[in-house]
This record gives C-alpha cells, sequence and structure tokens, in this order.
C-alpha cells in the first residue's frame, strides 16, 4: 500500500466534512417538504410550495454548504477516491432519520453503516493519486476523447428517455426513474466539477484559467446538471422514504460517476492489479452495507406485522423500485 500523498489527505478530510452536511441536509429537506404538504400541492406531485418553507430552505443551505466542500475535495483528490467516501452521508442520513422522522434504523441497519466505514476506508488506503493537471485545456482534452464522448451521449439519451416517457408513466411508483436521472446527470456533474474545481485551484496558484472558453463550458455543464438534479431529487424524496432514497441514490451515482472517472481520468492506469482488486472489494462492501440499510426498512414492516399484528404494513413492500398506495401512507407520512 502507498503511503497517501497530502493531496488526497486534503481531500479525504473534505469529503468527510461533505458527507456530514449532506446526510444531514435530507432530512432537513424532508422536513420541509412534508410541511409544505400539509398545506397544498406536494413536490411529486408539481408543487413548489416547499419554496416558502423555511426548513427546506436551511436543508438547502447546509447542501450547498456539503457540496461546497465536496467540490473542493476533487480539486484534490482523484473521484475514484471522493466519491466513494458519500456513503457516509448515508450513515448520518439514516442515523437522523431514525431519531428525527421516525424512519427505524435496526440491528441490520446499524451493520450496513459499518459496512459502509469499513468499504470506505479500504478505497481511502488504497486510492490512487490525483493526476497531475497543469491546465483547464488539459482536462478539456480528456472530456473530447472519443470514449468519453460515447459515455456523455448514451447518459443522455437514456435522461432524456427516462424524463419524457418513464417519468410522466411511473415516477410516482417507481423510485428507480428519479434516482436514475439524478444519477446518470450527477455523474457529469461530478466530471465537470472536478474541472472547474481544478480550474480555480490553478487560478489561485498564480495561473488564471478562466481566460480559457474551456472552463466557462465546464461552469454551464455543472450548472444545468444542478439544477436538474436538484429537481428529481426533491420529487423522489417527497414520494419515497429517505432511507431508502440515500442508499440507492448513492449506490448509482457512485457507481456510475467511477465509471465516467475511469473513462475521463484514466484513474486506474497507474495501479496494480491488486490494487485495483482491493477498491473493488472496498466498494462492493459499501454497496453491501447500502443493501443491508435498505433492507432494515422492510425488515421492520415485517416485525410490526409479527409483533403487533397490524395489517397497514405490507411485508412484500419494495420501495427501491414500487411506492404502493400502503407504501405511501407508511413511509411518506404525508
Amino acid at each position: 500500500m502507498e503511503e497517501m500523498s497530502p493531496d488526497n489527505i486534503h481531500g479525504v478530510i473534505l469529503a468527510v466534512s461533505s458527507s456530514i452536511f449532506i446526510g444531514s441536509s435530507f432530512i432537513i429537506k424532508k422536513k420541509g417538504l412534508k410541511k409544505a404538504g400539509v398545506s397544498g400541492a406536494r413536490a411529486g406531485e408539481g408543487g413548489y410550495g416547499y419554496l416558502y418553507e423555511p426548513w427546506w430552505w436551511a436543508g438547502m443551505i447546509t447542501m450547498i454548504v456539503g457540496e461546497i466542500a465536496n467540490f473542493a475535495a476533487y480539486a484534490f483528490a482523484p473521484a475514484i477516491l471522493v466519491t466513494p467516501l458519500g456513503a457516509l452521508s448515508i450513515i448520518f442520513s439514516a442515523v437522523l432519520a431514525h431519531f428525527i422522522l421516525e424512519e427505524k434504523l435496526h440491528m441490520f441497519g446499524i451493520l450496513g453503516c459499518v459496512l459502509c466505514v469499513v468499504g470506505s476506508t479500504t478505497i481511502v488506503l488504497h486510492a490512487p493519486h490525483e493526476q497531475g493537471i497543469e491546465s483547464v485545456k488539459q482536462v478539456w482534452h480528456l472530456a473530447t476523447e472519443p470514449g468519453f464522448l460515447a459515455y456523455s451521449a448514451v447518459v443522455l439519451v437514456v435522461v432524456l428517455v427516462l424524463i419524457f416517457y418513464y417519468e410522466p408513466r411511473y415516477g410516482k411508483t417507481h423510485m428507480i426513474v428519479y434516482v436514475g436521472i439524478c444519477s446518470l446527470m450527477g455523474s457529469l456533474t461530478v466530471m465537470s466539477v472536478k474541472a472547474v474545481a481544478i480550474a480555480i485551484k490553478l487560478t489561485f496558484s498564480g495561473m488564471n484559467q478562466f481566460k480559457y472558453f474551456h472552463a466557462w463550458i465546464f461552469i454551464i455543464v455543472v450548472t444545468i446538471c444542478c439544477i436538474l438534479q436538484i429537481n428529481y431529487l426533491n420529487k423522489a424524496l417527497d414520494n419515497f422514504n429517505t432511507a431508502v432514497i440515500s442508499p440507492v441514490y448513492y449506490v448509482m451515482f457512485t457507481t456510475f460517476t467511477i465509471l465516467a472517472s475511469m473513462i475521463m481520468f484514466k484513474d486506474w492506469a497507474s495501479q496494480s492489479g491488486l490494487q485495483i482488486a482491493t477498491e473493488l472489494c472496498g466498494f462492493v462492501t459499501i454497496l453491501s452495507g447500502t443493501f443491508l440499510l435498505h433492507k432494515t426498512k422492510d425488515m421492520g414492516n415485517s416485525g410490526s406485522l409479527r409483533g403487533g399484528g397490524s395489517t397497514t404494513h405490507s411485508p412484500r413492500e419494495t420501495p427501491v423500485f414500487i411506492n404502493s398506495a400502503s407504501g405511501r401512507s407508511t413511509n411518506s407520512n404525508l
């Protein structure tokens, strides 16, 4: 195992701080969405009453602080190191949801949190060093290579199909539609964020990068992608259980981001097969943790059936893909 570089250490500190803020923001925003849904149209039904809720804005500010820290982390460390650390936001979100939103976190959910920490630690200890990039034009060259252009084209086509065909028909019942849009666009966001972060870092070091049009194109891409993600993430939060949204969004977002980073920045090119295998094991460990966090909700519903004899919870409920009528009354509390 190679010693961690100073840049990687800075990236880890910023990424962990980001996870704390972002994990908390899910809960704060959910409270705002719930309050807005009582007095007007829900976000999932196209309503924008949450814009008048202080709780929602507090959640947005918290998320922005977390995203700024995450933004800065990409300037120091490779995406394959920074992005998986988002698993820590799942832990904070799940724990806070347990105490504040009463979305129960059971024993296996706690085990899931532990697995997320173990997997994240494994990736941190074996992550590649950041590439030496001296100009935003160098990033532009990487982004316009055939491989990444093909990936971007596929992502845009799939997102357009999800938005215009699947979202009107299945968005309110299948969470995978909203989360898929956010995750796919998120992979392009991260690549652009990394480019802008590098440009800012180089500019502060005395090499102005904003005299190049490439930096401004990356800024435009970040803005468009972020607006789309915020819109569809609000819809997902308003229709589905926070404790389920967080891990599923993390799994899909991280998978697509690592794939995009491999194609664009070729993060694994300088690593041995053993290092790559270890990082993959760490990622699979995180996925196992998120799976347990998801199944915790199902176990809680089944437990209610066994313990209290209640018939309001369905033991066959699958909130990741389907939000049934009973699932809405149980999970959304709206």
